[in-house]
């Protein structure tokens, strides 16, 4: 006798085989449930119920009308009520007196996405998906930033210093969890596509889930602002994808006047001049310089100049040198040719073998200017001022 299966066998007991029936819910429920998973994230969100207030967003006004509908509706209790695993359906809900006045009855229905049937019995209807309203709750709940000429000057300064390699957009470590996302006070972010300032962090508060929260003051480079939660704004981090942390600028000094005992040294930048009989450089001698960065003797590394196509083929006389500790030797050049990029020379010659090689690193900037431009750096406002070779002047960026 072959082996019979599991339906075979019941078949053959005549036991008939009941299938598990999914539940079906009706246009009206399915609604409902939409519309209390809302209630739900807000709840969630911002560790409270949704209030009535002429101070608060439609959005949370709409969320606390329609939880008192659905308080008033038993049929709502017996369809939610195995999902309110928060206890927002204890409670009376709020007399009629409460809700806003300032908008009128219909509008406000209309709002809400009520409607009146016969007279007393609203139900709800067209409720939107949690994403369209997270993405619109967050857009509403944004507004316009009275004193935003106060904190302009420090979105100018941010993205000059970005330009200049003084600041680096970091990417946000969405494995790190909510509760290693560090967003500090004064910290510049990119989120949707604006730069934002932390302008605020409140109190610590508990939300829901027993994890701390705090409320924000956000200042948007489009000159507008938000009081968001700081989890709402990692969430909103967590979901996009040009996300980005900005450095800060002040995290050690690049130069210190002295070495000390637990300085790291890191280089130093070299400025050199050239030797060349080559007619361009012979036309701009004083002026041209090499700017660069090495981790070892300048003097060792620019002892083959004569042979090296990168030093022009000529010997170099050093003319100036600054002894970097504790700093990033690429980034600190990156940002040196960043400043002098209006001013870089382009010059091909052939190298020992007849081949046509373009060197780099060669500026048109004079000594005292490139010392301005270090100390500058020193400073952390090398990002206000921009390099007019022209003039040979340091100006200030337009904003500064």
């Amino acid at each position: 006798m072959t082996d019979m299966s599991d339906l075979e066998l019941l078949t053959a007991l005549g036991v008939e085989e009941k299938k598990e029936k999914k539940k079906k819910y009706t246009a009206k429920e399915e609604r409902i449930i939409a519309g209390f998973e809302e209630i739900q994230s807000f709840v969630t969100d911002n560790a409270r119920l949704p209030s009535y207030g002429e101070d608060k967003n439609i959005f949370e006004r709409i969320y606390a009308v329609r939880l008192d509908q659905i308080k008033k509706q038993p049929e709502c209790h017996e369809l939610i009520c195995e999902m309110d695993h928060q206890n927002l359906l204890e409670g009376s809900p709020a007399n009629h007196e409460e809700i806003d006045s300032a908008i009128a009855d219909d509008e406000l229905l209309a709002q809400l996405g009520v409607e009146a049937k016969d007279g007393d019995v609203t139900v709800l209807k067209h409720v939107r998906t949690r994403a369209e309203v997270r993405a619109a709750e967050e857009i509403a709940s944004r507004i316009k930033c009275e004193d935003f000429e106060k904190f302009k000057p420090l979105f100018t300064a941010v993205q000059n210093e970005l330009d200049t390699a003084v600041r680096d957009t970091i990417f946000f470590r969405k494995d790190a969890g909510f509760a290693k996302t560090d967003i500090k006070k004064h910290q510049f972010i990119i989120v949707g596509g604006q730069t934002a300032y932390i302008a605020e962090l409140g109190e610590a508060i508990k939300a829901p889930n027993g994890d701390s929260d705090a409320r924000l003051q956000v200042i948007y480079s489009n000159g507008t602002q938000s009081n968001i939660l700081l989890r709402s704004l990692i969430r909103a981090m967590y979901k996009d994808e040009t996300s980005r942390l900005i450095s800060d600028p002040n995290s050690g000094p690049l130069f210190s006047g002295r070495a000390e005992s637990d300085d790291l040294p890191s280089g130093t930048i070299y400025v050199l001049r050239s030797m060349s009989d080559h007619p361009t450089v012979k036309k701009h001698r004083e002026i041209l310089h090499k700017i660069g960065v090495t981790g070892g003797d300048v003097k060792r590394r620019i002892a083959n100049a004569r042979n090296d196509a990168t030093y022009l083929l000529a010997d170099v006389e050093i003319i100036a040198t600054y002894k970097l500790a504790n700093i990033n030797r690429v980034k600190i050049e990156k940002m040196l040719h960043k400043v002098f990029s209006n001013a870089k020379l382009e010059i091909q010659i052939n190298d020992r073998f007849g081949s046509p090689v373009s060197p780099q690193e060669w500026f048109l900037a004079p000594v005292f200017i490139i010392d301005e431009v270090i100390n500058k750096i020193v400073d952390g406002t090398i990002g206000n001022y921009i390099y007019n070779i022209e003039t040979a002047k340091l100006l200030l960026r337009e904003g500064c």
